[in-house]
Parts: C-alpha cells; sequence; structure tokens
C-alpha cells in the first residue's frame, strides 16, 4: 500500500518545513520502526495558531481539540481511498454532505481586509480581489465583496463582514484560511506572501479563497502519488496536477499555483455557472 502520510506543510514554506500527520496503522506496519503516535503525542506536534485554531493539511485549520481528534482518527483509520474518475474536489462533513455555501450566501461573501498590514493595506486589497476574481470568473454565482468601512475593525468578532483577511507574523505558513462549515472565518497572511517567487499574491489569495468556497487540495487524490491528507472529499472534476489547489511540490506539474481551466469547471459544477 502507498504510505498514506499527510504532509501537513505550510504553503510556501513546505520546501523548507514539513510536520507530518500521523500514519494510518496498516502504514505503520509496512514501515518497521515506526509508532503511530497517540492523540495526545500528535496534538502537542501540532501548531496552534495565534487564533487558538490547529493548523493541519499546511493552511487548513481545526478549530477546536474536538475537531483535531477527527482528523487524528480520520488519519490512523482512512476511510477506502476515492478511485473515482470524475481535478477540483470538495470536502465532505459529516453525513457526507458538501462543505458549501448556499448560493445564496456564495453570492455575497463579504470580507474586511485590516488596516493593520499597514503600507501593505492597498497590496492585499489588490491581492484579494485579483485571487477572489479568478473564481467569480468561474462562476457567476460566486461573489466576493470587499467592505473597507469595516477594515479599520477587521478582526473574526466583526460580524458586519463573512470574514476577515488580517496580518500574522509566523513561519509556519504563507497564508491559511477556513472552510464554509468552520466558525472561526479569517484568512490570515504572512509577509513571505511578498517574497514567494513565481507564487504571486493574486495566486496564493486565489488559493486560500478555493478553501473557503469548501475546495481541498487536490494532490489529497491517489493519482498524485504523494501528500495524502484524508479521503472526506468528493470529486468534480478529473484530476488536474496543474489546479491551483495543487501543492506544486506534492507532485504538481505548474510552479506557480495558477488557475486552470479545470479548476474553473469544478467551481461550476459546485455552484452553477
Amino acid at each position: 500500500m502507498v504510505i498514506t502520510m499527510a504532509v501537513a506543510v505550510a504553503l510556501g514554506t513546505a520546501m523548507s518545513t514539513a510536520a507530518a500527520a500521523p500514519l494510518a496503522a496498516d502504514d505503520a506496519a509496512a514501515n518497521p520502526g515506526y509508532t503511530v503516535p497517540t492523540f495526545q503525542e500528535f496534538a502537542d506536534s501540532t501548531f496552534q495558531d495565534t487564533d487558538g485554531q490547529f493548523i493541519v493539511n499546511g493552511d487548513e485549520v481545526e478549530e477546536s481539540w474536538g475537531g483535531l481528534n477527527q482528523f487524528y482518527n480520520s488519519m490512523v483509520n482512512p476511510k477506502p481511498v476515492k478511485t473515482d474518475d470524475t481535478s477540483l474536489i470538495v470536502k465532505t462533513i459529516k453525513g457526507g454532505k458538501d462543505d458549501r455555501w448556499s448560493q445564496s450566501q456564495v453570492g455575497n461573501l463579504t470580507y474586511c481586509v485590516s488596516t493593520a498590514f499597514g503600507a501593505r493595506h492597498d497590496d492585499v486589497v489588490a491581492a484579494m480581489a485579483g485571487g477572489a476574481g479568478l473564481w467569480e470568473g468561474a462562476s457567476s454565482a460566486i461573489d466576493y465583496v470587499h467592505v473597507p468601512s469595516q477594515d479599520g475593525n477587521c478582526t473574526t468578532s466583526n460580524r458586519s463582514v463573512t470574514f476577515s483577511v488580517e496580518p500574522v507574523q509566523t513561519s509556519q505558513y504563507i497564508a491559511r484560511a477556513f472552510f464554509p462549515s468552520t466558525r472561526k472565518r479569517n484568512i490570515l497572511v504572512d509577509d513571505s506572501i511578498w517574497s514567494s517567487g513565481s507564487w504571486t499574491p493574486t495566486n496564493i489569495m486565489g488559493h486560500e479563497l478555493g478553501h473557503t468556497l469548501g475546495f481541498r487540495h487536490e494532490h489529497t487524490r491517489p493519482e498524485s502519488g504523494t501528500c495524502f491528507e484524508d479521503n472526506n472529499w468528493r470529486p468534480l472534476t478529473a484530476y488536474d496536477s496543474a489546479s491551483i489547489m495543487h501543492y506544486p511540490q506534492c507532485n504538481g506539474s505548474s510552479s506557480n499555483l495558477s488557475m486552470t481551466q479545470t479548476d474553473g469547471q469544478g467551481a461550476a459544477a459546485l455552484y452553477g455557472q
């Protein structure tokens, strides 16, 4: 069996740092000397962000100990690998339901961009607009709406917007986001977004906004052959190694994290054209 070690790498820092999730029990048996960590050992080694959420799979979040425990169990005792041929995949939650917005919600995804970005505030605004435009161009049902009047009070506690975009100082990731079912909705952005080589700020924010729409990392699909995360997803299109949701370092075929036609087809399949 292929080793199903979830590489919980941080977007952008994955080349230099990689914190691994636990191997599945049968995979551990195939790797002499490896012992599956207890949940406590796994939790102790998992990065807890400034807002208390746990970072898994590089740039995804688990809000609580309970959620982290479910994530741990899905890794140690994974469901059968999906073999559907039908790039983009949507996260599934309890009961196998798609983790997605309703049509009315996805048409009004309001956000603020914190003025705490200082001199970079306008640059973040532009990167967000560019990243949002990638998905809005794929489905007319999707509409991200920046609310500048809320930028001065841009935190997760601001109920005047759907989510906040805030600065963070960390070596764990370049940026990270949330899924529709997440209750603490924010996108956190490190300064390293401005020095990420071929990964432009627009494409990085496009990747993160993909998560906010419910899309998972493409490289968790078996066709990738590496960087498996879990099987809590449903395929929307054929596998796409160049997907904006596919880490290049996980056998991806695109070095710049750009959006593909297949990504657009997946977004349209989930939310309509």
